[in-house]
């Protein structure tokens, strides 16, 4: 009697019945072993910054009436400068990193027209530092 069909190929299929029935008890098992509790390794992500660092005590070291090179000493060179009204620098600070937290820190500097430094303004305040310094030096002065 010849058959189409030989009998290996219903020996396969139960073969490949119980290998699967075999992973799928295996992974039923494990899964109360605490692999929530293995660390699989994840991407690292790069902390992005972008512009000048601005710093408070960089700020407290300026004081209106310094000319452009003692501000771009103390403070390098700002990130924009505007081609139509050169009176104004502005200094963006930002920092990313993914997933913990992000900083962005704005400081705009305007002069007169003898290139004097005129107006501090932005998330930095010359003397903030300080300030908060001398307050916590002497209680009893502040109240």
């Amino acid at each position: 009697m010849y058959c189409l069909w030989p009998a290996p190929l219903r020996v396969s299929s139960m073969r490949a019945m119980k290998v699967l029935l075999t992973i799928s008890v295996s992974l039923c098992l494990l899964s109360g072993c605490g692999l929530a509790n293995i660390k699989l390794p994840t991407l690292y992500k790069v902390a992005i910054q972008q512009g000048n660092v601005i710093t408070q005590e960089m700020v407290d070291k300026l004081k209106p009436g310094m000319t452009r090179r003692q501000v771009a000493f103390v403070m390098g060179e700002p990130v924009l400068r505007d081609p139509f009204d050169d009176t104004k620098w502005v200094y963006l600070y930002s920092i990313d990193v993914p997933g913990v937290f992000n900083d962005e820190s704005r400081l705009v500097l305007a002069f007169d027209e003898n290139n004097l430094l005129t107006t501090i303004s932005g998330d930095y305040a010359p003397g903030a530092g300080t300030e908060a310094a001398d307050e916590a030096a002497d209680p009893a002065a502040s109240g």
